[in-house]
């Protein structure tokens, strides 16, 4: 198999899929047409990205799996994958300890005007007097929305700091958030209403495209801090500009709307000339031990997608298929006999949504059980029973 890895990834990640017998082409900075471009020319079956947007256009060939080096998923046109059959997988949770130290990181700076002060000790500026009105974060209420792996890595570390944590998350219950040992809020903005500090921690989709609104910002406290290391497209940026200028809220961002795409370019976001907000150039899973771990989840997602031909973590199987009826088929281990099952339903106009063939100790005999979109005519029963003499026996269940 030959792999295209178009963003960069670990010299020890490379050299374990060689040694593994894969054919690696290893070209970090392929984006746009260039990416399309070796996508066709090199014939990969595997493709593995980090933040490279991939779209659809690209899509084709002998393409057959797509591997996030990351959590997110958002920059693959996934839809166009799965139209075409391509595997889509991520590596979630590798990088939770990585987002959660940067959050952090983004609070304290914040809290003691670290960038400020450091520009003005580079430029010659001693301003001990301005710089001690920080407010200290002990005792302070850190709001989390989202509560998946690295909220889980945000409460631990709110503890140490002696924080009290509240948050809201679509999948918390009462009973998560006492062994979390949190409170948990019915609602985004009940935890924007108690907050000192919100963190935002979800992954991007339709329910959370814009969750983070006016009303949330008009609900969080005056002066209070809000911080955002996971997906620009989770908050409403011209309310959070609103909320720094009118309510006092100071921000500090991984992520922001129109960041460039590349490795480097130009900052025309406005946001970042505003006083009381701080940023960083998304580089939140960006540490060595993060990255090393997301190396070893890839090269674990190859190496079983070539030996079982699936993949884990794939994250664009349907949920569920248009199947309504299930063919139970016994029948013996011979050749030939699902090729006649198959070349029955055909006839008939019958789709197979899926299949297993599951085979008895000794593999004389075996059970398919088959997905279907519609329910065989009691003809199409007897046909598949006469046509093999290999059928021991049929049931038809409605799913």
């Amino acid at each position: 198999m030959k792999i295209l890895i178009a963003d960069k990834f670990p010299d020890g990640g490379q050299a374990e899929l060689r040694e593994a017998g894969f054919d690696v082409v290893y070209e970090p900075d392929l984006k746009d047409d260039a990416l399309a471009a070796a996508i066709k020319s090199s014939d990969a079956d595997i493709l593995v990205v980090r933040g490279t947007k991939v779209t659809g256009d690209m899509l084709g060939g002998r393409l057959s799996l797509i591997v996030r080096a990351g959590a997110g998923y958002n920059t693959i046109d996934v839809k166009k994958a799965s139209s075409l059959g391509i595997y889509v997988t991520n590596c979630p949770g590798k990088n939770s300890v990585a987002v959660a130290e940067l959050a952090f990181g983004l609070i304290l700076a914040l809290d003691r005007h670290i960038p400020k002060a450091s520009n003005d000790l580079k430029e010659g500026r001693w301003n001990k007097k301005e710089y001690s009105k920080a407010r200290g974060v002990f005792g302070r209420t850190l709001g989390l929305i989202g509560v998946g792996r690295i909220g889980q890595e945000m409460i631990t570390r709110a503890r140490a700091f002696g924080m009290p944590v509240v948050a809201w998350s679509r999948s918390l219950t009462p009973e998560r958030a006492e062994a979390l040992g949190i409170e948990m809020k019915q609602s985004p903005l009940e935890v924007a209403g108690v907050a000192d500090i919100v963190s935002v921690h979800v992954a991007l989709n339709n329910d959370t495209r814009n969750l983070i609104d006016e009303s949330f910002f008009g609900a969080m406290k005056p002066g209070s801090y809000f911080i955002n290391t996971s997906r620009a497209e989770v908050i409403d940026q011209n309310a959070l500009v609103r909320a720094v200028k009118e309510r006092g809220v100071r921000a500090g961002l991984d992520v922001f709307a129109g960041e460039p795409t590349g490795g480097v370019g130009a900052v025309e976001d406005d946001i970042f000339r505003l006083d009381g907000v701080i940023g960083t150039h998304h580089i939140g899973a960006s540490t060595d031990q993060a990255q090393e771990a997301i190396a070893e989840e890839t090269v674990r997602i190859i190496r079983e997608y070539k030996e079982a031909g699936r993949a884990p973590n794939v994250v664009n199987l349907a949920k569920k298929t248009p199947a309504t009826h299930l063919l139970v088929a016994r029948h013996y281990d011979r050749i030939g006999v699902l090729a006649s099952v198959f070349d029955q339903l055909k006839r008939a106009g019958i789709n197979v949504e899926e299949t297993e063939n599951i085979v008895f100790d000794g593999a004389a005999a075996a059970i398919a059980r088959i997905h279907l979109d519609s329910a065989p005519s009691d003809e199409v029963l007897n046909a598949i029973k006469t046509n093999s003499q290999d059928i021991i026996d049929l049931s038809l269940l409605k799913l």
